[in-house]
């Protein structure tokens, strides 16, 4: 039975489950961050004022944006629409080769340039090294596949992530769009124009009709850019001119000097704190110790945390006072290497911020960081500097951290910041007389709260009753999908499934709470109707198949297999696509594969395998006997064989048109399972049955919600009810209720 897809957009089978670099944000300690209410079944979180970014939306419309060259910068100017209705040639591709001029930009003259589906143009002729600039941020973007940012940025922080990437244009940077794009060259000028929609139809889609947005560049002869936006039905993008900064200025912002501790380690010792701004837009600080600093692979550096401190409110304390600071930026030495890690050896340095890691060099007795100005320093008028050395805290198994030991600081210092230039700008509202290197506005929903501060919120206010939280929203946050990864401590002490256990304290929870969608879902998108328009899809199965899949994961799906001596993983994240785990209480229809993913294969007895349904888990499928044996809710031995087909090479299709594969067919047992992962424990006879699904529709500061949000969402409730009992064939219950009872798990 073939599943048809034409509802469903592409089929991309991405890791939706939070990892630590995705969500870094996510562990550490939860606050309340709203009002609780219940109303029925169904709970209400009304944010609190300042605990988000509001939206800033897209205000363009009928306009045009000149950039003109100005020195190494452009002045822009905001003027009345200009559109050259004439478009030219469809682009098969995306390349542009000019014939009469070349294009100057970024400190080169283009003859070629390439036009980006989601509304760029990119220089990308091979590139000289960033230079002393670096190219800051946090997890910059662009490269040679040309401006770009990554599938769960905020376009509010992704805008910032381009920075000396790949020299170029975002026109309408918008990820995910699709549509033709048109250019012509005339003598002293060449027109760019996209005509693109939202994606539509599929799970992570916010509308099921194509809508329009048309827009166009102009490059000229004499450097110019004119930017022009007709019709704009989409509200985010990010607009901008990002050419190469990497002149390599600086201006000194700071120097704070400390007197020498001869109590105090050499290395240890902080006697001078240096900052300094790079052409402008990037911040350099130095840390200088009295004596050289350990060697990357010594185990000390677990012991020791070098953290550099910036405030920017007044009154300004007189002391080293952290919860003071606004911005803070970090070395610490790790065991484990990691992101930002450097160098030759299991201890090292590794950068952190809350923006993302700054670049790291380590060196002699100097420790030098640098990323771009942090957002909370670029408009301040004055800002205080200080510093200090701690001991990392501690944490035991079900023990809150123990607080970090400091060892050494150094006395704020207050500055009057100069040379800082803000490239974000409100494009609306330019001054056309200032010139900017760079210069750029992001378009954007709100913010993402904090997926710990929302399970802080309800628990704190209605109690450690909730396994699971689902989060659903009547506003879009700054995301590029409708759908949400997952995230959660995975409490309730369950082992021999492949996966770990986390801190449930850090959501306000002694020990229950397992698991959660990390962002609210928007409910006028696809998941949050209860049927499309067509009437193809209904009971609200998008939003089924986000559920299922993203709390499933609680459990599934990164177990491994021991089968002859060898260990190979079923997974990770999401089931092998060769993996046979078909349904075993199907939702819907006849053949379903895991809501985890793998397949349903059939074997056709020539050596080849007919794909019956694949790993994507849109429409709503079944949990598998593997899955309901990791749940707790198969004993061992009524778990069939299954297997896993590797190598597979395509060999053709049925004449329903389910692709055929050859592959090399590996048996596998559920006590091969057991082999590479230890017993599941709490084991059937003593694992949890019962559990209970928060379901909380998140509201705007002093917003109720809208009539439509409270009617979708207990749809969702209802529909996740039913759903649960029907693939869990009955073996376990789903409740949905602020008043559980309150039950204690082991952590």
């Amino acid at each position: 039975m073939r599943r048809n897809r034409s509802f469903i957009g592409p089929v991309v089978l991405a890791c939706m489950v939070a990892s630590a670099g995705a969500v870094s944000a996510q562990g550490q300690q939860g606050r309340p961050i709203g009002k609780v209410t219940t109303r029925g079944d169904l709970i209400i979180l009304e944010l609190d004022e300042g605990v988000i970014i509001p939206p800033n939306l897209f205000d363009l419309e009928g306009r045009t944006l000149r950039f003109t060259p100005d020195g190494a910068g452009y002045r822009v100017e905001n003027m009345a629409l200009e559109w050259d209705a004439d478009f030219g040639s469809q682009l098969e591709g995306g390349q542009v080769e000019l014939r009469g001029f070349t294009f100057p930009f970024s400190g080169q003259s283009w003859s070629a340039f390439s036009v980006g589906q989601t509304g760029t143009i990119n220089f990308l002729a091979p590139q000289p090294p960033s230079g002393p600039a670096g190219r800051g941020g946090r997890g910059g973007r662009g490269g040679r596949g040309g401006l770009s940012v990554g599938r769960f940025d905020e376009l509010r922080e992704g805008a910032r992530t381009l920075i000396n990437t790949t020299p170029g244009i975002a026109v309408f940077l918008k990820p995910r769009v699709n549509g033709p794009r048109y250019a012509k060259e005339l003598a002293d000028r060449v027109v760019v124009t996209w005509d693109l929609s939202d994606p539509v139809g599929g799970i992570f889609d916010f509308t099921w009709t194509r809508n329009t947005n048309r827009f166009q560049a102009v490059l000229r002869r004499d450097g110019s850019i004119d930017l022009s936006y007709a019709d704009i039905a989409i509200e985010d993008a990010i607009v901008g001119l990002y050419p190469t900064v990497n002149a390599g200025v600086a201006r000194p912002l700071a120097a704070v000097p400390d007197a020498p501790d001869p109590t105090v380690a050499p290395h240890l010792d902080l006697v001078n704190i240096t900052a300094s701004v790079i052409d402008g837009l990037f911040l350099d600080v130095a840390f200088e110790t009295r004596g050289p600093l350990l060697a990357e692979g010594d185990a000390r550096l677990e012991e020791v945390r070098y953290r550099v401190h910036f405030d920017v409110d007044a009154p300004f304390a007189s002391t080293a006072d952290t919860t003071d600071a606004d911005v803070t930026w970090s070395v610490r030495g790790s065991g484990a290497g990691g992101r930002g890690g450097r160098g030759g050896g299991p201890y090292r340095y590794i950068a952190a911020g809350p923006e993302g890691a700054p670049e790291l060099n380590v060196s002699g007795n100097r420790i030098t960081l640098r990323a771009m100005v942090p957002e909370a320093l670029r408009r301040a008028s004055q800002i205080a500097v200080f510093a200090d050395v701690t001991t990392p805290g501690t944490a035991a198994p079900g023990v809150t951290d123990r607080p970090a030991t400091t060892i050494e600081t150094v006395a704020p210092r207050t500055v009057t910041p100069a040379g800082i230039v803000d490239p974000e700008v409100d494009l609306s509202n330019v001054n056309r007389t200032q010139s900017f290197p760079l210069v750029y506005e992001s378009f954007h929903y709100a913010s993402l709260p904090r997926t710990s501060d929302m399970a802080c919120s309800v628990i704190t206010a209605l109690g450690d009753r909730f396994d699971f939280f689902a989060w659903y929203s009547d506003f879009r946050i700054d995301n590029q999908e409708a759908g949400t990864p997952s995230t959660g401590p995975r409490g309730g002490n369950v082992s021999g499934t492949g996966t770990g256990s986390g801190r449930t304290q850090a959501y306000c929870s002694n020990g229950r709470l397992q698991w959660m969608n990390v962002q609210p879902v928007y409910i006028g998108s696809n998941q949050g109707q209860e049927r499309s328009p067509d009437g193809r899809i209904t009971g609200y199965n998008l939003g089924m198949s986000q559920i299922g899949h993203e709390l499933g994961h609680r459990w599934t799906a990164s177990a491994s297999a021991t089968v002859s001596g060898e260990t190979f993983p079923l997974g990770p994240t999401h089931w092998q696509r060769g993996l046979h785990v078909p349904a075993a209480f199907p939702y819907r229809r006849q053949y379903e594969a895991s809501a985890m993913g793998g397949g349903v294969w059939k074997e056709n007895g020539d050596g080849t395998f007919t794909q019956l349904d694949d790993d994507f888990f849109v429409p709503a499928t079944g949990y598998s006997n593997l899955d309901l044996y990791l749940m707790g809710l198969l004993r061992p031995e009524e778990v069939p064989d299954f297997f896993m087909l590797r190598n597979l090479a395509r060999a053709g299709e049925d004449a329903d048109g389910n692709p055929i594969y050859r592959g090399d067919k590996v048996v596998i047992t559920i006590q091969d399972v057991i082999a590479a992962n230890g017993p599941r424990l709490p084991a059937f006879d003593q694992a949890q049955k019962e559990f209970n699904t928060g379901i909380v529709a998140v509201v705007m500061p002093g917003a109720t919600p809208s009539p439509e949000l409270i009617e979708r969402a207990n749809g969702l409730r209802a529909g996740w009810i039913d759903y649960w009992t029907t693939i869990t064939g009955g073996r376990a219950v789903m409740l949905s209720s602020p008043t559980a009872p309150i039950v204690p798990r082991s952590r």
